[in-house]
């Protein structure tokens, strides 16, 4: 007969080597995290090296770098947790469980989740309502083959995560606007994103490819933007920055383009830009067709630490102008610690006065040396990490 005493000690055995399992675990994944976290860029490492993130998913609020400053006010006591259930979609009477619903009806801090891989379809163009976070991570959701994003006078919004394809024009029509009202939406381009008067807005890690008119679209007097990590590609206009030669408004335009992957097969506007500024850095160019980096109306662009790899055949030259005798002497493209290969080449503006970037003290950050932009790009893109891996 086996003793109490005995029985005892065999639990606490299994019981001990149960705790030693878990904490090997525990430290196993911390250290896969830090070792991760060497390889990150600034806005990864914030949240991507910290194995509870799902379980702190608001983390990532105060991750935003550039002119988009830190998103604290997407986060706090009344947050709204939402979860996507249904990939359908209602442009004017939207259900409960769809993403239309927590978007654009909903009012206040959304914080939009999916509960599992799905492919939505927008019959119209999802307008998303101010201080709302579409948030992708451990899921693979796709938003394709019709309608897509678009950003119309709202501020504070997130977009995360999200693969952005395959986006089709659409004719004018009723649709659920952002602020929870229906409203009569005209004709528009067949862009992945597109900002029309938004402020305060940060696109991060999402994957945008083979629409009909461009992936992104800020316009209109919108400003105050970071584009960090994502992955442009298949694409013949890439990233507009102001609306067109004549909207002046958007001499207040400033964007911070960071940490993206273009290409391959990218043709132009990477971005294009008039009238305001951009800070464009540490990005990877896998090639284009036509040029990379253009503009008109005198805009300030400063490309700091990028590294530029120019096609096998055809354009070598970086840059574009369209120049006219009134802007012909107002540009300034600087470029600062770039490095170029395959025989790329930048041609900078005359006199070398180079615009600095000005970040109020939320919104600065480190540029690093050309050398690692290879490593801190190699994730740029919807992220592929599941319920239960890291990212």
């Amino acid at each position: 007969m086996i003793s109490q005493s005995t029985n005892y000690a065999q639990w606490h055995f299994i019981l001990t080597i149960a705790m030693i399992i878990f904490f090997i675990q525990k430290i196993s994944c911390a250290k896969q995290s830090e070792l991760m976290g060497l390889n990150m860029n600034m806005i990864d490492r914030c949240w991507r090296s910290n194995p509870e993130w799902r379980g702190q998913r608001q983390q990532i609020a105060i991750c935003s770098i550039g002119y988009v400053g830190k998103m604290t006010n997407n986060i706090g006591k009344d947050l709204i947790q939402y979860e996507v259930t249904d990939p359908n979609d209602d442009p004017i009477n939207p259900k409960l469980g769809t993403l239309r619903y927590g978007a654009s009806v909903i009012q206040g801090k959304v914080w939009i989740t999916f509960k599992k891989d799905m492919n939505i379809r927008l019959v119209k163009p999802l307008l998303i309502s101010s201080f709302t976070t579409i948030d992708g991570r451990g899921v693979n959701v796709h938003i394709a083959n019709n309608a897509c994003l678009m950003i119309f006078k709202a501020t504070n919004i997130i977009i995360h995560s999200i693969r952005i394809h395959h986006c089709k024009a659409q004719a004018s029509g009723m649709v659920m606007g952002p602020n929870g009202k229906v409203i009569n939406l005209g004709p528009v381009d067949g862009d992945a994103i597109r900002l029309v008067t938004a402020s305060r807005i940060w696109i991060d890690h999402n994957t945008l490819y083979d629409c009909e008119d461009g992936l992104l679209d800020v316009t209109r007097g919108s400003s105050n933007v970071t584009i960090s990590n994502n992955w442009f590609r298949e694409q013949d206009k890439v990233m507009l920055l102001g609306h067109d030669d004549g909207y002046v408004r958007d001499k207040n335009m400033k964007v911070t383009v960071v940490y993206n992957h273009f290409g391959p097969n990218c043709n132009q506007r990477m971005p294009r830009i008039r009238h305001g500024y951009a800070h464009v850095a540490n990005n990877l160019y896998l090639g284009w067709m036509q040029y990379a980096i253009g503009g008109s109306m005198g805009p300030s662009l400063k490309s700091e630490s990028n590294l530029f790899i120019a096609p096998k055949v055809g354009s070598k030259e970086v840059t574009w102008r369209q120049n006219d005798q009134t802007n012909k002497d107002k540009w300034e493209f600087h470029s600062v610690r770039d490095a170029f290969e395959n025989g790329a080449s930048f041609v900078v503006t005359n006199g070398g006065r180079v615009q600095k970037p000005n970040y109020r003290q939320e919104e600065d950050f480190k540029v690093v040396d050309v050398k690692s932009v290879r490593s801190l790009t190699r994730s740029s893109g919807a992220l592929k990490c599941t319920k239960t891996s890291l990212c």
